[in-house]
């Protein structure tokens, strides 16, 4: 910021900096990238367009998540090194995916409308399933199977897909096959999708830089970016520590909070007109039924407890 004469930029920018003091504690606490608040922030509050948005939340989080990764590895809070290799790889090639086919396919509105009714139903089916039953939570994986490993580059690719559309993804997805599928902990899923969120960030800020995914990123974009390092680089490893010490239940209720209070706001901002609608709750419907499948599938996880922690939900 001093070499480049930048600390300027925070009169006109300031609003993307109080954005992300809070987007990247919930970047470092959660499995929501920093990007799942810029970018209902950015598209909704500002009407920044969503591939801006999406640039913006790849670039930030690629600062803000790897000094939370840092944060992580240095306190040894425990995460699953088996996802993080193959959901991580798998995520890279869909991200590329995501930048160079996918995100051409969507309008802007229709984009906001996708982003906020997906995260919707995994905080519907999150909260649902807490509802519902007294589980097993594992610390670790109860198997490395071919199916396994198959599954987690299977949600690693989609949601690798999902960050080259909306700037992330990839968490919350392989966030869902954890907890929901393979049951294990959240306070365990948690960093893990904080540290594959961070490498495929970096994935995709490398890519954009190298000039693929379109137009080069704008200076508009550069400029957000520039006044929101200093914040994020400490907002995210100070979530990451506030984090490892809560349990289970604190995270899902964190979570549920910033989802809820994102699809408010599209509902508040959004003009809802019968196509935009239609997409809501066929992505709403499809989610739900996506995470409770999985949810369903993971019964046979918790039929042999093995090394795994009991809650009560």
């Amino acid at each position: 910021m001093s070499l480049g004469a930048r600390w300027a930029l925070f009169v006109e920018n300031w609003f993307m900096s109080v954005t992300m003091a809070f987007g990247s504690f919930v970047a470092g606490s959660t499995s929501q990238g920093g990007g799942a608040v810029a970018f209902p922030v950015m598209t909704l509050g500002f009407n920044i367009e969503p591939k801006g948005a999406r640039d913006f939340s790849m670039m930030i989080q690629s600062v803000g998540m790897t000094s939370a990764s840092i944060a992580i590895f240095w306190r040894k809070i425990h995460v699953d090194r088996t996802s993080l290799v193959v959901a991580g790889i798998a995520g890279a090639v869909g991200a590329i995916i995501g930048l160079e086919f996918v995100q051409w396919w969507f309008a802007p509105d229709p984009t906001k409308v996708f982003f906020v009714s997906l995260w919707l139903a995994f905080g519907f089916a999150l909260w649902r399933i807490n509802q519902i039953t007294r589980k097993v939570r594992r610390t670790t994986l109860a198997d490395r199977s071919s199916r396994t490993l198959f599954f987690l580059a299977l949600s690693g690719l989609l949601g690798g897909i999902i960050s080259g559309l909306l700037g992330s993804g990839l968490d919350i997805l392989v966030f869902a096959l954890l907890v929901l599928g393979f049951r294990l902990c959240e306070t365990v899923a948690t960093p893990t999708s904080v540290v594959l969120m961070a490498s495929n960030s970096l994935v995709g800020f490398c890519w954009r830089l190298l000039g693929g995914g379109g137009e080069p990123i704008r200076e508009e974009i550069w400029n957000y970016w520039w006044v929101c390092v200093p914040i994020v680089a400490i907002g995210a490893p100070l979530g990451a520590r506030f984090i490892s010490s809560r349990g289970h239940l604190f995270v899902v209720r964190l979570l549920l909070v910033v989802i809820l209070a994102q699809f408010i706001g599209a509902l508040i901002i959004v003009p809802f007109d019968r196509p935009l609608t239609l997409l809501a709750v066929l992505t709403f419907g499809f989610g739900v039924a996506l995470f409770l499948l999985v949810w369903k599938w993971g019964r046979r996880y918790a039929s042999d407890p093995g090394e795994s922690v009991y809650e009560e939900s």
